[in-house]
């Protein structure tokens, strides 16, 4: 029975390592003397902004405001607002902005954030389509990086770099920062290596021929930007200098929320281009693809086989048994962060040991919903603080 253990044990351990350590140092040994490539000479095409909202009418003026801000060609910008049916002041809102070019596209039923970008292509015009967030604020010289490095043109695809922030540096989901950190370095590592496998959701660049590709509604459009891309002989990158700035939910239920509708919906869609997995076709992408989406999936499931590997072990070793009580005192402490008062500020360390598991549990709901054939094209945004620090 202990080497049954050991062995179940051993699954995460191993998986973890491979994910978390090993896959990001062959990048950065591949990476090694390789520097980003000198940016073009400035070119101002027209560029289509995306802004999907529903019931945004608390961030939308600042949204929009911080397009309208943009170092970029006014009479090259089109600013076009995306209404899925909101059923508060959002729409009137965005009319006090008609004067000053930004549209409207109203969904005369609440359809979905992929349905409502399908129906938007008709009305852009840009050579550019840059999506990004109503709850996100782009820096003022986001779009105009994003653009310079779309001048390459191999590059279908170009992902602003995600900041994370908070008003008060003691607020809860500190976690948040730290993987948010933790994964632009990923993506800066990939680009190095030839290009990324996702883009941010929070902000990015597509040539306006590869938008213009329908995308089921149950799927991730920034997600199947860049798999899109590729499939069409195209790279995309993460751009370091295009920042934006995404403020951390605060709220548990809402992150544990977020992550298990944006992984079931990037779960579905890796499997609708699941032959990008392919790599006797798609080289090294296929690789990235694998370790980057799929093993990040797989360590939750691996930790659960690891678990029942850890009990087996703790009868007989009493390693394991302490090991064993420090994963259940990590999980107490969880579960009493997920019912602390929202009335009161959660403790750093706590927060920390919150959110963490409650990302990981989220991965086994997200992969239960895609088992059970749940849909989730109906997108409820995420609420996040209105604090954003002046750009």
């Amino acid at each position: 029975m202990t080497s049954v253990g050991s062995i179940l044990l051993g699954v995460p351990v191993v998986l973890v390592m491979y994910t978390y350590a090993l896959y990001p140092l062959m990048l950065w040994v591949m990476a090694m003397g390789r520097s980003p490539a000198d940016a073009p000479e400035r070119q101002t095409p027209l560029v289509s902004i995306v802004l999907p909202a529903y019931n945004e009418e608390v961030q939308i003026r600042g949204a929009i405001e911080a397009l309208l801000a943009q170092d970029y060609p006014a009479e090259c910008l089109q600013i076009l607002v995306l209404s899925d049916a909101s059923t508060d002041k959002t729409d009137e809102i965005v009319r006090e902005y008609s004067d000053r070019g930004v549209e409207l596209l109203r969904m005369s039923t609440r359809s979905g954030k992929t349905a409502a970008e399908n129906a938007s292509c008709a009305l852009l015009r840009g050579e550019i389509v840059i999506n990004t967030d109503s709850s996100v604020r782009l820096h003022p010289a986001a779009v105009g990086r994003l653009v310079q490095a779309m001048a390459d043109p191999s590059i279908g695809v170009a992902s602003t770099s995600d900041v994370s922030v908070s008003r008060d540096s003691a607020t809860a989901n500190t976690a948040e920062a730290g993987y948010v950190g933790y994964e632009m370095r990923i993506r800066e590592l990939e680009t190095l290596t030839g290009g990324i496998v996702g883009a941010s959701g929070s902000g990015y660049a597509i040539r306006e021929s590869l938008h213009r590709l329908p995308v089921r509604a149950d799927l991730s459009r920034d997600f199947s930007a860049a798999l899109t891309a590729r499939t069409h002989g195209y790279r995309s990158v993460s751009v370091n200098d295009a920042l934006c700035y995404v403020p951390r939910t605060t709220s548990l239920k809402a992150e544990y929320r977020r992550k298990v509708r944006t992984m079931a919906r990037g779960m579905e869609t890796l499997l609708h281009n699941q032959r990008l997995l392919d790599p006797s076709e798609f080289g090294s992408f296929s690789w990235k693809l694998f370790s980057h989406k799929i093993c990040r999936w797989l360590v939750p499931a691996s930790v659960v086989v690891g678990s029942v590997g850890l009990t087996v072990m703790a009868t007989h070793h009493a390693w394991a048994a302490g090991i064993l009580g420090c994963v259940v005192l990590v999980l107490l402490l969880a579960a009493i962060g997920a019912r602390w008062p929202s009335s009161r500020r959660l403790p750093r360390f706590l927060s920390l040991v919150s959110f963490s598991v409650a990302a990981n549990l989220a991965v086994l709901h997200a992969i239960l919903r895609v088992l059970l054939g749940y849909d989730d094209h109906l997108w409820e945004p995420t609420r996040r603080s209105a604090s954003i620090p002046h750009l």
